[in-house]
């Protein structure tokens, strides 16, 4: 297995985090594009190559062009039965991150080599040489082509035991692809499941109890993921505080804005006790114009919890997993509610003690119990039902 002296997540996440004002201001002043820097720290950990050991073997290659790592159990190559897959989407806010930053590595080898299984992640581009549909489509594309007879065969992974999944901005793009997929009658070949880690899920409401909870608690500020959407989106950084405030919402909203905030509408998806004392924000004037600014904000390829009732049902069971002190708490227990209102077998893995990334803490010496913790629960999930 790899060198775990460093966490990339501590690397680039805390730091980006402790400089976060230095980082913009750099940016406003001309120095550097918005998370150059973290991008440029987040590089130093990234593994150097395919690296193998006789149980995992490890490849470069690509899926209709979209790059990718496949990590290869080789436990059962003497044996006749065909193994689990699993495409996973890493997370970093559609910015950030690399499936070659140890801390993705060290996950898909060890999820290769605890499921016995054939684990492909892929390199999808990032903002901003990348924005909303593109890294979407990569998604879809990448997606549609493993889920195929031929590349499937070539790498002896069963066609009924396929899951999509992800964690963050990645779990946004497994649920957008496991909507997709399940709707395309050209695909025969579907995922069973998706299990999807802390989802960005909507960008309708920045205050939600737990954005209201959590806005200032490491490792995902508030402020800080309102502008990884407008960095996806395309959208200008300066809408930051219009985002925050739900500017986008009017007291008088149209039809479309008015179905889309229903399927938001945490005080009636969110289980009471999430609530909690907390009250919904809506903005005394609002903007109408920011959702022409940024029409990405309706769309259900970049908010899958906008999905309609119908797409929902197609969907395959889900896992899951939130954190209480993680501003995306509510997104992935709203979609859990959806999913369950949608006849969706749903797996709701909570842990009190979790926070955003937690789980990349699995690994390296900044190991925390509930990083451990939590991808052996998720694992042990994939194990059981995939």
């Amino acid at each position: 297995m790899p060198d775990q002296s460093l966490n990339p997540y501590t690397c680039y996440f805390l730091g980006m985090n402790k400089n976060e004002q230095h980082l913009l201001i750099s940016h406003d002043l001309g120095l550097s594009r918005p998370f150059d820097i973290a991008k440029y720290a987040a590089s130093w950990d990234e593994i150097k190559g395919p690296q193998s050991s006789p149980a995992i073997r490890v490849t470069e290659t690509s899926f209709e062009g979209v790059q990718a790592q496949v990590f290869e159990s080789t436990a059962a190559d003497q044996e006749p039965h065909l193994k689990r897959g699993v495409v996973y989407f890493h997370g970093g806010g559609w910015t950030l991150g690399s499936g070659k930053m140890q801390t993705y590595y060290l996950r898909c080898w060890s999820m290769a080599e605890e499921l016995n299984a054939v684990v492909i992640s892929i390199e999808y581009r990032l903002a901003p040489e990348a924005r909303f549909p593109d890294q979407y489509n990569e998604a879809v594309q990448a997606s549609k082509h493993i889920l195929t007879a031929e590349v499937l065969s070539r790498y002896s992974i069963d066609p009924k035991r396929v899951a999509v999944s992800g964690d963050s901005a990645g779990a946004n793009l497994a649920a957008a692809v496991a909507q997709q997929m399940a709707l395309d009658n050209s695909a025969p070949i579907k995922f069973k499941v998706q299990a999807l880690l802390y989802p960005a899920l909507q960008a309708l409401d920045f205050n939600t109890p737990s954005y209201q909870q959590n806005g200032h608690i490491p490792i995902l500020h508030r402020p800080l993921m309102a502008r990884f959407w407008l960095e996806y989106l395309n959208g200008d950084p300066r809408l930051v505080t219009s985002l925050l405030a739900n500017n986008h919402s009017t007291p008088t909203p149209s039809q479309e804005i008015a179905a889309a905030k229903a399927k938001t509408d945490w005080t009636k998806l969110l289980p009471v006790a999430f609530q909690k004392s907390y009250k919904p924000v809506f903005p005394l004037h609002g903007d109408p114009k920011l959702l022409e600014k940024l029409p990405g904000l309706l769309d259900v390829r970049a908010a899958p919890l906008l999905a309609e009732t119908k797409v929902l049902k197609a969907v395959p069971p889900a896992y899951i997993m939130t954190c209480e002190h993680d501003v995306l708490r509510d997104d992935g227990l709203m979609y859990a509610t959806r999913l369950e209102e949608a006849g969706v077998d749903v797996t709701v893995d909570h842990f009190e003690d979790g926070f955003h990334g937690c789980l990349s803490f699995a690994f390296g010496p900044f190991r925390f119990s509930v990083g451990f913790r939590s991808f052996r629960s998720y694992t042990r999930w994939l194990k059981e039902n995939l």
